[in-house]
Order: structure tokens, then C-alpha cells, then sequence
């Protein structure tokens, strides 16, 4: 016999099954020596007070042995004889609408800007030590697209969009540990992404489908408002009347090119901010009330919003126990993200802390039409660039002289490898967005006493958190408004907001165009 239910238990009962079968005992009211096995289903834990608590779901096997399922992959036909759909862009959006392709029965030829998830290493490297960008190989660009590199968190509020657990399940085929089914908040870890990344890849091309790597997309290819074909940067055309594009939030040659062959686009407002990070001792303090951290606790992240003057402030891509990465796409302009290895072990936290934006305030911009958001965000990311010394280091400032308008002396280092530059932060970010940050910092503080500290150190600026271009497509054939065979997907067409989100809509375009 099964039984499900819920149980609160402290930390070390998680990871010891003796004391956890005690406790579901005791719980249930069933005897001790009837447990063959507990199984949790869900697990998130719970800070609020100072005996931290972890929330489990578990099944219990009463006289019943246990036997565990591997998680299974669907059975994917070959294809490589059927009708070919195009998708551009390898990111999860791209990849997961070409698994799905297959299930359906249609070959996927995918076209990817970047270099396949290993050779892109290769280039991070490069940004770190040379401070050289690859506009089509970087943290954004590449195979897995920008969630490879910046850890693979996999979080999503848009569980009404599609099967999440799905989703989870399909990674944890293709080799992520299955605790991410499991837990509340659940995260892969940039160590561990590239080679399910790679899995994912093999998967596809065994079963018939195609991914070309370095082939950017300079044209797509119209005639009388219905897709032809595209083209590529080497004069290659492909000829073609299904199109997925799934090129992420940072693709802005496509945004461009969109524009200029009068395709309908339209500016989408998103948050722009900074980069900020904490020692993650000081973070545990913080929000696990202790001086020390227990041996069964992970690294505390934290969550936290509030409101300045009608506008909302928050944190974003929380990374406990990460490290801070130079994530610009050109040469010419710094921009952050910040990325956990799977342990989540590093010394240092960061967080996103960024400014909710609206359509007003791009009005500067106004003569660039549907891209004014994003040339916006391109003249931050320019201006940081140069306040920093014209290199990939990033304009930085502790965060109490942050707050105060002072310019800090000395710094030190932090997680961000290519180096940081001492600047007064007022000279980067628009007046409003510093200001809204200032007096945000210190409402954080009043909750979460010991955020605000010159001990945590500001990078600026935290700018691509969503795309600041919509596409706009049909909500019923998820084809674009006036173009027939374009399905524009994901992140980047301004529908998702994450890999689990992303993957969602890469699956939903997959069973409209198939």
C-alpha cells in the first residue's frame, strides 16, 4: 500500500532515511517496521522562523517494496526523411521545439549563430582574460543558449502556460540530476548544464534531425506576407515555408532586421538595474537567522521586492553561492548576469536588483520606433563600457557609498574575472533608475537587516532580463500577425521568461507548426 502526504521536518531528517522513516511514523501512525521506503515527492524549505523547517511531500511504500523508475525519454521516431521545419536558434526554446518536432514526426533543421556548448567555452575565456567578444559565440550566444552559462535555474511562475514537469522530466532524461523535480526552486548548475546540452544535441541529430552551428541568419526570406526561406551569413539559402524563431532576448541584429524589411515589431517595457554581491556567510546570517550555517541547509538565497514611488523594485536570478560573469554581445559595451555551479559552494552571492521600466521612458529614443527600448538599454550598456576604462571590466561601487553618492576608494576583488573600475554608478544609470535603487536598497534593509553593507559591492548594470522587443503572433496559430510560416518563440519574441518558460513555448510553436 501507498500513502502521500505532507510533513515539516528539520534539516538533518532530509538526509538521513532512518530518522526521516521515524518521523513519517510517528506522523502517519503507522508502524516503524511496515515502512519499506519513504519517497519525496516535493521538498522547499521554509526560513521564516529561526527553527528552520524543510516542507516535504513523501510517499510511503507500507509492506510494499520500492522499486525506483528511471525517468524514460519519449520514443522518437527517425525522421530524417520527413518534412523539414526550420528553427533558428539553439537556446531551450529552439531545442526543446525540435525534441518535440521529432515526437511529432517532422525533421528539425535547427540553425545556430554560436559554436556548439563546448568550443563556446573556449570564447568565455576569452572575454575573461583578453576581454574579447565574439558577438556570435559568448554567454548569450551559442549552443544551450544563455541559460547554459548562467546555471540553469529552472523556476517558473508560468505553470499555466504548459507541463512543467514535463519539461523537468525531459532534462532529467537527458542526464540533470532528479532532484529537480523534486525541489521547490530547482537548479542544474553551470557545471553540469554543457554536457545535457550536448545529450540533448545527439538525441536530435540520431534521430534524423540537423543543427548547423555558426550560421547566423542575415535574411529571412518574404513573399506575398508568407515565409520562403532565409538566409545565411555565408550566402547560403534554405528554402522553407515554416519558420520557428527562437533567437533570444539579446538577438538585436534580428530585432533590426525585423524592422527594416517593415515586419510588425513592437518595444516591450522590461527592468534594468545592477548587479550585487554579498559574502554568502553573511547572506546565511541574514536570512537563516544563525552565525552559522548548519551542515544541512544549502547556501540561503533570498527574494525580495518592494515598491518606490509606484515602481517596482526587485531582485532577479538570485545566485546563491555564484559568481558574477561579463555577459555583453559586442565589442563596445559591458553588461552582468551571475551563474551557481551545482553545489551552489562558492564564497560570494549575487542578485540582480533591478527597476521596473515603462514605455515613457524610452521616449529619448522615440526615433528608433519598436527598438527605442532596446536602444535604451544598448546606451547603459555603451556607457559602462567606457566609465569603465573601454575594456570588459565593470563599473562598480560599494553599496553604502551606492546609496550615499560616494565614490568608493577601494574596493578590492570580487567574483568578476576580468577585473572591476571604482565609479560613482550615478554617472551610468539614468537618474531615475539610481535614484529608485538607492532608496530601494535601504527599504531592503529594513527586512532583511545586514543587506545594505559596504561589504557587498554594486556592478553595473543588470540589463538583460527580458527582451525589449515583442513580436506579435496570433494567440491561437502562434504564427506572426501578418506573416504566415513565421513563428516567432521564446525569450527573445518577448513570450517566455527562463529555460522551463522558453521550453514551454518551443514545444507549443512545435505542435502548431507540426
Amino acid at each position: 500500500m501507498q500513502k502521500e502526504f505532507q510533513i515539516r521536518v528539520s534539516p538533518e531528517v532530509v538526509v538521513d532515511g532512518d530518522l526521516l522513516n521515524r518521523a513519517v511514523s510517528r506522523k502517519a501512525g503507522i508502524a516503524l517496521k511496515e515502512i519499506r521506503h519513504v519517497e519525496i515527492l516535493k521538498r522547499s524549505i521554509d526560513a521564516r522562523q529561526k527553527a528552520i523547517k524543510f516542507n516535504l511531500k513523501v510517499r510511503v511504500f507500507v509492506n510494499e517494496d520500492f522499486e525506483e523508475i528511471p525517468v524514460r525519454l519519449p520514443e522518437y521516431p527517425d525522421v530524417s526523411k520527413a518534412e523539414k521545419v526550420f528553427i533558428v536558434g539553439a537556446g531551450p526554446a529552439g531545442l526543446f521545439a525540435a525534441l518535440r518536432l521529432i515526437e511529432l514526426g517532422k525533421r528539425p533543421i535547427v540553425f545556430e549563430r554560436g559554436k556548439d556548448v563546448y568550443e563556446r567555452g573556449k570564447d568565455l575565456r576569452a572575454i575573461y582574460i583578453d576581454h574579447l567578444v565574439n558577438e556570435d559565440s559568448n554567454y548569450c550566444f551559442g549552443e544551450g543558449g544563455a541559460g547554459t552559462y548562467s546555471d540553469g535555474k529552472l523556476y517558473t511562475r508560468s505553470k499555466k502556460r504548459g507541463n512543467v514537469n514535463r519539461i523537468l522530466q525531459l532534462l532529467s532524461g537527458f542526464g540533470a540530476d532528479k532532484k529537480i523535480i523534486v525541489d521547490a526552486h530547482p537548479h542544474i548548475g553551470t557545471n553540469k548544464l554543457p554536457n545535457i546540452i550536448a545529450r540533448i544535441r545527439r538525441h536530435i541529430i540520431r534521430h534524423g534531425g540537423e543543427i548547423r552551428f555558426n550560421a547566423r541568419v542575415s535574411d529571412i526570406l518574404i513573399k506575398s506576407n508568407r515565409i520562403t526561406g532565409i538566409k545565411i551569413q555565408n550566402g547560403e539559402i534554405f528554402e522553407t515555408s515554416k519558420l520557428i524563431l527562437a533567437t533570444g532576448h539579446s538577438a538585436r541584429d534580428i530585432y533590426e532586421l525585423l524592422h527594416n524589411k517593415g515586419i510588425y515589431i513592437e518595444a516591450k517595457p522590461f527592468a534594468l538595474g545592477v548587479r550585487v554581491e554579498h559574502p554568502q556567510e553573511l547572506i546565511d546570517k541574514v536570512q537563516y537567522k544563525c552565525e552559522v550555517r548548519g551542515p544541512y541547509l544549502p547556501a540561503s538565497p533570498y527574494n525580495i521586492a518592494r515598491q518606490v514611488n509606484d515602481r517596482g523594485v526587485y531582485s532577479f536570478c538570485m545566485c546563491p553561492g555564484g559568481v558574477i560573469a561579463p555577459c555583453a554581445t559586442s565589442p563596445g559595451e559591458v553588461v552582468t548576469n551571475g551563474w551557481s555551479p551545482s553545489g551552489r559552494d562558492l564564497p560570494t552571492a549575487n542578485s540582480g536588483i533591478v527597476v521596473e521600466l515603462r514605455m515613457e521612458d524610452f521616449q529619448a529614443f522615440g526615433k528608433f520606433g519598436p527598438l527605442a527600448a532596446m536602444e535604451f538599454q544598448k546606451a547603459i550598456e555603451q556607457k559602462a563600457w567606457t566609465e569603465a576604462g573601454r575594456t570588459q571590466k565593470v563599473p562598480a561601487q560599494r553599496l553604502v557609498d551606492f546609496v550615499n553618492g560616494i565614490h568608493s576608494d577601494e574596493i578590492g576583488k570580487t567574483s568578476y574575472k576580468p577585473g572591476i573600475t571604482s565609479v560613482e554608478l550615478g554617472s551610468v544609470l539614468p537618474g531615475f533608475i539610481y535614484e529608485t535603487l538607492q532608496s530601494g536598497f535601504k527599504l531592503f534593509d529594513k527586512s532583511m537587516k545586514g543587506f545594505l553593507t559596504n561589504e557587498a559591492v554594486v556592478h553595473a548594470p543588470e540589463s538583460r532580463t527580458s527582451s525589449p522587443v515583442r513580436i506579435p503572433r496570433d494567440k491561437d496559430t502562434l504564427q506572426h500577425v501578418s506573416i504566415k510560416g513565421l513563428y516567432p518563440c521564446g525569450e527573445g519574441a518577448g513570450y517566455a521568461g527562463g529555460i522551463i518558460s522558453s521550453a514551454i513555448d518551443g514545444e507549443r510553436c512545435a505542435e502548431k507548426c507540426a
